[in-house]
């Protein structure tokens, strides 16, 4: 009988150090397997969480000679590349080699898998979820690609779990795979929240990125369930339902009002729920989050309970400081349906304040001049408009150079504000006036080491 992932006692990662596989290589150890890892570059806080559970690599590098024929397999994660000598090595002696995907689902074929699927809002869709299944104490595996408030770990694996929970994003598997991650999986539930071109290095055209969308809609089995955004244009022509052995459900914006700044849900039970996020986009992942725990036995009462309490997923509008007459907040957002969907939220839930928005370009669809079209009127929102780039990044990702003034005409806004040096953008904010005003900071990257911390002091301090 061949061994599976329970059963498998010398495991090695190669790229150990992402945000994703540090966390596997802490939950594998935490079910009491032996646990190796390599990387070129570790950064914080994989570094010192790699360190506290003993398994930082002494050296950062690879090193085949690691690679030895009493592993039982060896993972990859999407950083290495495909002539990685530990790779090359790991293929010559014959051994299984998996990515991320495929193991989470060897580790997981005998539970009910949910994933979460989408362009953007799948986070925040599995948080809730989360947090609405721990609240209730209910028994769940999870692996998740950012940091849950009361999380310990983004990745548990246990064997007495009956289901998973899965953020099923869709890029590329591994170096050596080249399927997107959340069609390995093999959805019971399914969800897709949004879809919205990105990844233009991997999926070059519109069509070819909704076609991956497509093939995971068609994924979902007899007897399983497909929840999307039935307002999305995009999903709508990857959901029509095809198989009459499939249950589709739909959703919308959750119903709500707003009250002095503070968002309420409106129950069938003319109930007003106070939450904690705010915005359309929020609203929608709450509706296809509530539809989940529905299909997982959680009651309408039982769901807004846990709600109520729930604060957000980190980095995603995520509160830094609160003032008298100003807050600041920061989020994820760098692809353009994030990036509108949360200036708008902010600027809707303080309507009366002025919103200065900041928005790094990090990402290499953000930075391609094919793709920067995309942005265009999605930063129409804020009153003051600012977009961030290091040349250095295009160097380093192998693009041509941007123009400022190339930025501006793609995002069709004459007033947007271009800064391509961090010191001279942290000048232009502390030279605002911050009465009545809020502040939003908007990247996947760290606008090169803006001390945010000292700048929303100062925002809501002034």
């Amino acid at each position: 009988m061949p061994a599976t992932p329970s059963s498998f006692q010398r495991l090695h990662l190669i790229a150990t150090g992402g945000s994703i596989m540090h966390n596997l290589a802490l939950a594998l150890r935490q079910r009491g397997t032996h646990v190796t890892g390599s990387d070129d570059e570790i950064f914080e806080p994989a570094k010192s969480r790699l360190q506290a559970a003993g398994l930082l690599p002494a050296e950062e590098g690879w090193f085949p000679e690691k690679i030895t024929a009493d592993l039982d397999a060896v993972i990859v994660g999407m950083h290495a590349r495909p002539d990685n000598p530990e790779l090359l090595r790991a293929q010559e002696l014959g051994l299984r080699v998996y990515s991320f995907p495929e193991f989470i689902y060897e580790a997981s074929k005998d539970k009910q898998r949910i994933v979460i699927g989408g362009s953007h809002g799948k986070t925040s869709i599995t948080s809730l979820i989360l947090h609405v299944l721990r609240y209730h104490q209910r028994k769940f595996d999870y692996a998740v690609g950012a940091q849950l408030a009361g999380f310990d770990l983004m990745v548990q694996l246990t064997e007495d779990a009956p289901i998973i929970i899965i953020e099923g994003d869709e890029y590329l598997s591994s170096p050596i795979d080249r399927r997107p991650k959340f069609h390995l999986y093999q959805h019971h539930i399914g969800v897709i929240s949004g879809i919205s071109w990105d990844h233009i290095n991997v999926f070059p055209t519109e069509e070819i990125y909704r076609e991956q969308f497509r093939i995971f809609a068609e994924m979902t089995p007899k007897a399983g369930t497909l929840i999307y955004d039935q307002d999305d244009e995009q999903v709508q022509l990857v959901t029509v339902p095809t198989s009459p052995d499939v249950k589709y459900v739909g959703y919308g914006p959750h119903e709500h009002m707003l009250r002095d700044g503070k968002t309420y849900l409106l129950t069938k039970r003319d109930e007003q729920v106070p939450v904690q996020v705010f915005g359309a986009h929020n609203l929608r992942n709450i509706s296809a989050a509530k539809e989940v725990c529905k299909q997982l036995g959680i009651k309408g009462k039982d769901f807004y309970e846990a709600i109520a309490t729930f604060k957000g997923a980190a980095r995603r509008l995520e509160l830094v400081r609160e003032g008298q007459d100003s807050v600041v907040y920061k989020d994820f957002a760098h692809s353009p349906s994030k990036l509108k969907a949360t200036a708008t939220a902010l600027k809707q839930q303080f309507p009366k304040r002025r919103l200065v928005a900041c928005l790094e370009l990090h990402t290499f669809s953000s930075l391609n001049p094919a793709f920067l079209p995309q942005y265009a009127h999605t930063f129409d929102a804020p009153d003051v408009a600012v977009v961030y780039f290091n040349p250095h990044v295009l160097e380093h990702k192998r693009l041509p150079a941007l123009p400022p003034e190339a930025v501006q005409q793609a995002f069709q806004r004459p007033n947007l504000q271009v800064f391509t040096d961090s010191k001279a953008l942290a000048e232009f904010l502390h030279q605002q006036n911050w009465q009545d005003t809020n502040l939003l900071m908007m990247t996947s990257g760290t606008f090169d080491g803006l001390d945010l911390a000292v700048l929303a002091t100062e925002v809501v301090d002034k």
